[in-house]
């Protein structure tokens, strides 16, 4: 079963993790099983052969850098400047795999079925469309240019705490105006919206707003793990109602309720792919359908195998996921607009 996830943070993982992702997950573990500085060290999860024999054939992988305020308690950057630096090093390294044939730009509809009929005949070059997470990098509305031409097709506007150009987890408070003329020059350029991270003011601040293409790439449910940095049933109704697609993302805590870092483990608190199964029925229920539904699994999105279903142990384990919506009474069409082709539908729709 061909699938498509919609979060990856492939060149964070290069940069930041200083990991190889040309290298094998064994090979990735195996340097980092003596390093100490980060809690999912020796824990990874992913790796482009990993995606391979997964048939993972189209990712979404993001650009990421923080600035912070002097205030502020969260790792980034001192200026938008430094962060824009970064993520232009992460687009580098996705250009260096483009080179060596491991990853190709999907940039529009003409890509995206190029891709589709090259995946096909041989499963080895991974199409990938650019997203950046949380706008601090955007220096100025001409820098949404600069990333278009770059090959930016998505962007979320927050992330963590306070932004530049909106509040995201853990924060509270609305776009401004400064969030609004983003959202305009995305929607000037057809760049998707991605909701995910977006507190509650500011997610309804750019509902009303933005009248583009919206989607929420890792997004789970609060009616099940109630936390701000999941959507509620309003919410999820709201993009529902647009036309979106939600992502399944796979860190534990977002799954399941009462996490503590540290402490649970995904044995202890019973952490599965059928938890995630749980979030993607409370969705469909709520849509009255299964057109909205995909896989945003965020997985080495800043933890591993600690912090992820005990079931699976890399990325390539997501092909057992027909096996088990099967065994939830999901039809095959069902399980086809899951593992890929609700992603397709809404990028024929956005970039047509």
């Amino acid at each position: 079963m061909l699938l498509i996830d919609a979060h990856l943070d492939l060149s964070m993982n290069a940069l930041e993790w200083n990991r190889d992702m040309r290298a094998s997950i064994q090979e990735i573990n195996d340097r980092e099983k003596h390093l100490t500085d980060k809690p999912d060290r020796g824990n990874a999860t992913v790796s482009l052969d990993e995606l391979r024999k997964g048939n993972v054939g189209i990712v979404v992988a993001t650009q990421i850098a923080r600035y912070v305020a002097p205030e502020s308690t969260l790792p980034g950057w001192n200026s938008p400047e430094q962060a824009w630096a970064q993520t232009q090093g992460q687009l580098a390294y996705y250009k260096a795999l483009e080179r060596t044939g491991d990853i190709r730009p999907i940039r529009n509809r003409s890509e995206l079925h190029d891709h589709l009929t090259q995946w096909e005949a041989d499963g080895h070059t991974i199409g990938y469309i650019l997203s950046l997470e949380g706008a601090d990098s955007i220096v100025s509305l001409e820098y949404v240019e600069i990333a278009y031409a770059s090959g930016l097709r998505a962007l979320g506007p927050a992330h963590y705490g306070s932004g530049r150009y909106a509040q995201g987890t853990n924060a509270t408070g609305g776009m401004g105006e400064m969030g609004r003329d983003l959202l305009r020059k995305m929607m000037d350029l057809q760049i998707i919206l991605d909701a995910t991270h977006l507190c509650d003011e500011s997610f309804w601040e750019a509902m009303e707003y933005h009248q583009g293409p919206v989607w929420a790439s890792h997004q789970n449910c609060r009616a099940l793990v109630d936390h701000n940095r999941q959507f509620s049933d309003e919410q999820l109704k709201e993009i529902i109602s647009r036309g979106a697609v939600i992502g399944m993302p796979m860190d534990a805590w977002m799954m399941v309720p009462g996490w503590v870092r540290g402490e649970s483990t995904p044995l202890n608190k019973n952490v599965t792919l059928h938890t995630l199964i749980d979030h993607l029925v409370h969705v469909c229920d709520l849509a009255g359908n299964t057109n909205h539904v995909g896989l945003g699994t965020d997985l080495d999105g800043g933890f591993g195998r600690e912090q992820c279903p005990a079931d699976v142990e890399t990325i390539a384990d997501l092909q057992k996921l027909p096996e088990l919506l099967f065994k939830r009474g999901f039809s095959d069409e069902d399980i086809v607009k899951f593992c890929h082709q609700n992603w397709l539908n809404f990028l024929e729709k956005a970039w047509s």
